[in-house]
């Protein structure tokens, strides 16, 4: 598939069905795209499709299956966007001002799906919020019951970052090997709270998410 080129082409690539529930329309919204007038267009949209069906097969039906509705706040980034959010961000000196995006050599892989990182592995990441887990968040202010439930039973994700004042997270799934973590971004620093190389890793953790509906797998 080519880069669209008219609104009926892109259309088609909208309607493209990622996985059971997920299509490609979803993956493509961009607050900052919308507000500036730019397109969020893959420049391969073969390579993004191929991505965004792994992501959805393999991260984000699991936690349908078993949470029900799973939000999506943000997912695929053109290069063009990304680069543009990116530089905002540095101009503003990292200030609260809505362009939270990584340079694309690191997005690459990333949030950028039609882009390979810099070892020639493909990727993607998706920024979620699972609304069957606000209302506890709400009260205890933790995602941590949420990420290790994530870490036991979503064996496709290679990096989980969260943002507690949000009760987000962004999830990645690569084909190459990872360096499996979970990292904490309280808006200021990011904090590593595991790893594939740490002790609590492998640790027992299913008392903090006692109270989860069965895994649907």
């Amino acid at each position: 598939m080519s880069a669209p080129d008219s609104v009926s082409a892109l259309t088609e690539l909208g309607r493209v069905r990622l996985s059971e529930h997920f299509f490609m329309r979803e993956m493509l919204y961009s607050e900052v795209a919308n507000f500036h007038g730019m397109p969020n267009i893959p420049d391969d949209p073969d390579l993004a499709i191929e991505v965004g069906k792994h992501l959805c097969d393999e991260i984000l039906e699991p936690r349908h299956r078993t949470f029900g509705h799973v939000s999506v706040r943000s997912a695929y980034r053109s290069s063009e966007v990304n680069g543009y959010c990116n530089q905002r961000y540095v101009e503003s000196g990292g200030a609260d001002t809505g362009y939270y995006c990584s340079d694309n050599t690191y997005s690459a892989a990333r949030h950028i799906w039609d882009l390979r990182d810099e070892e020639g592995y493909m990727g993607g990441t998706v920024c979620l919020v699972i609304p069957w887990y606000l209302p506890k968040f709400e009260k205890s202010g933790d995602p941590l019951p949420l990420s290790w439930w994530i870490k036991d039973h979503i064996p496709a994700y290679s990096e989980l970052m969260f943002f507690p004042w949000l009760c987000a997270f962004n999830i990645r799934w690569r084909e190459g090997p990872s360096n499996l973590q979970i990292i904490l971004d309280d808006g200021v620093e990011d904090t590593v709270l595991s790893n594939n190389t740490m002790d609590n890793y492998n640790e027992d953790h299913s008392d903090l998410y006692m109270d989860f509906p069965p895994s649907a797998g």
